[in-house]
């Protein structure tokens, strides 16, 4: 079975996107095949890997909701051993939909089963939200990977979602579920205070806190509106040897 994980914080503009997607090509060009499955909205881990939204179908949505085979809405990608499962803006009607659905938290674990046994790895882009879409995502997912912006507001809001969203998920729906790990993003080296919360989010969250940080890359940006990870856009950018790194960190992790 794949191992699961879940790109998750409830704040947004934090490179949570840009994580999952770049992880999960460095996954599969680490030869471990492995499905990105978009759970936003907005669909931006779908455009990111160049699949047009417009007339897309069948998606995430429809099989979540609308009874559609799992493998049915799962497209290949520009990276060899790279599977998508893509979201449009019918997602943003599933929070609804969801509530009057027996066993709504286990709806994405329950359909993601009959496909688990082709991937290694199973990375789960999360909206910018902890509501139902999110909580299927925790549910689903063996451990969590927080994406953390190095700016102040960004610290607010981490401790609530690792002491209580997720203990609470482990607790009640998912024993098995943990973190992974902390990803320090958009990280700028010459200002103190991205140097501050750098070191307050390791005093805080000691050995929870990946090495690797994701600095701020201009390559980073372009990438997605050319429909590409950055490691095909521009393999020897700092963003692309980060994510490189990141991905042999997540590799090495046994569990």
């Amino acid at each position: 079975m794949a191992k699961t994980l879940a790109i998750v914080n409830q704040k947004g503009g934090v490179g949570k996107t840009t994580t999952a997607v770049n992880l999960a090509a460095g996954l599969a060009l680490a030869e471990r095949p492995t499905l990105l499955v978009d759970l936003d909205p907005q669909g931006n881990a779908t455009t990111g890997l160049g699949v047009q939204k417009s007339g897309l179908h069948p998606t995430i949505y429809h099989v979540l909701l609308g009874g559609e085979a799992t493998e049915k809405a799962i497209r290949a990608t520009v990276v060899p051993g790279l599977k998508l499962l893509p979201a449009d803006i019918d997602l943003v009607g599933a929070e609804i939909e969801l509530v009057g659905i027996e066993r709504r938290e286990h709806r994405l674990r329950d359909v993601l089963e009959p496909v688990s046994a082709s991937y290694d790895y199973i990375v789960i882009d999360c909206p910018p939200s902890l509501g139902l879409l999110t909580i299927n995502a925790l549910v689903a997912a063996d451990r969590v990977v927080v994406p953390l912006q190095c700016e102040f507001y960004a610290l607010e809001g981490l401790a609530h979602l690792l002491r209580k969203t997720v203990k609470l998920v482990r607790e009640k729906l998912n024993p098995r579920l943990d973190l992974l790990g902390i990803v320090l993003t958009m990280f700028d080296g010459r200002t103190s205070l991205a140097l501050q919360i750098r070191d307050e989010v390791n005093r805080y969250f000691p050995g929870q806190v990946f090495d690797t940080v994701i600095p701020r890359n201009v390559r980073l940006t372009e990438a997605p509106s050319h429909g590409r990870p950055v490691m095909l856009h521009d393999l020897k950018s700092s963003g692309s040897a980060a994510y490189l790194e990141l991905t042999r960190e997540v590799l090495n992790h046994d569990y």
